[in-house]
């Protein structure tokens, strides 16, 4: 007994020591499960059928042409001038298509220039056209309720050559600038190649936005009010508004191998002041086809406007007065280069 308490007192007095061991963590890199999602083979099959049908509702058509005729002489006894002629013209057409309906659209867009010795350089070509339409099937074959939106003008200043240092331009960028807009039936192939385009209602809004041009009465617009001096009283106003009848309509035919002739035609008339006299505007080519990148053109295009007076003649005040509208001819002949994608 003795012994035992005296073993408690030396365990009592004696100071404890104890070792803290430091232990150090090991970091476990995150387990992932990857869940796998079941896609059934008939869902994805629809859903790249669907894409497809989609791509496949719209047609798209991309053209892109540089044409160029050059003549240089030397030591030619017969004489002549050297000159370079270049002609851009880029086409893009956007299609849709469906069952009941479509929407198509379209811009063209063309500009040439030629270069003389001696002289500067003259614009020889100019035309910026923007058509869209939308179609809804009736209940015949390839014909649609239709409305139409066409709008036409031209990039930059025109000039009657030839021309003297301080001449007045002509024509300028939205002088004129044209706007139908139409509502009928359209006659539409599937393959786009035809369209027929028949309105008994259509608006026409002529407009020029340059204030000289149409105070001479340029583009069908009345002419500015003048007093006897000659100085004018009154501006005039710098768009025209009337409603008429369009028939417009467009064709693609390949001739041959390799030769494809392109049509396209519209007659206007007016039904108020001018009903009867017939606006018309045609625009023809033969494109044929070198190989994949080269290509020869022949073009031509015919323009008659009642609004559009040649000859000129002087008022008693002293102000210029533009009057008898004239047949209007263009014909190109190029060779060059066509890319289509």
């Amino acid at each position: 007994m003795k012994l035992a308490l005296k073993i408690f007192l030396l365990l009592a007095v004696l100071p404890l020591q104890a070792q803290i061991r430091k232990v150090n963590p090991k970091i476990m890199p995150p387990i992932i499960q990857m869940k796998q999602v079941d896609f059934s083979k008939n869902e994805l099959n629809y859903t790249f059928e669907k894409i497809k049908l989609q791509n496949e509702r719209w047609y798209k058509f991309n053209a892109l042409g540089l044409n160029m005729s050059e003549v240089a002489y030397s030591n030619w006894n017969a004489g002549g001038v050297n000159s370079i002629t270049f002609l851009a013209d880029v086409k893009l057409r956007r299609r849709y298509l469906v069952e009941n309906y479509f929407w198509d659209n379209e811009l063209v867009a063309n500009y040439g220039i030629n270069a003389q010795k001696g002289e500067g350089l003259r614009k020889t070509d100019d035309q910026v056209s923007l058509t869209s339409s939308y179609g809804y099937r009736t209940g015949f074959r390839d014909w649609y309720y239709s409305s139409k939106l066409t709008f036409n003008t031209q990039f930059s200043d025109g000039y009657d050559y030839p021309r003297s240092e301080g001449d007045e331009p002509i024509s300028r960028f939205m002088a004129p600038g044209y706007l139908y807009i139409g509502i009928g039936a359209e006659y539409a192939p599937e393959k786009g190649k035809t369209a027929l385009f028949v309105s008994p209602l259509t608006l026409k809004s002529t407009f020029v936005l340059d204030q000289n041009l149409a105070d001479k009465g340029s583009f069908g617009l009345p002419v500015a009010e003048y007093d006897n001096a000659g100085n004018i009283t009154k501006h005039s106003k710098r768009s025209l508004t009337e409603v008429g009848f369009l028939l417009s309509g467009k064709h693609e035919i390949e001739i041959y191998e390799n030769v494809t002739m392109y049509n396209q035609v519209s007659f206007y008339t007016q039904y108020d002041k001018s009903f009867g006299n017939i606006d018309v505007d045609w625009q023809m080519s033969v494109d044929m086809k070198i190989n994949n990148y080269l290509q020869a053109r022949i073009g031509t295009h015919l323009k008659y406007d009642d609004d559009i007076k040649f000859k000129e003649r002087i008022l008693p005040n002293g102000a210029k007065q533009l009057y008898s509208p004239r047949v209007q001819f263009k014909q190109i002949l190029g060779v060059g280069f066509k890319y289509i994608f």
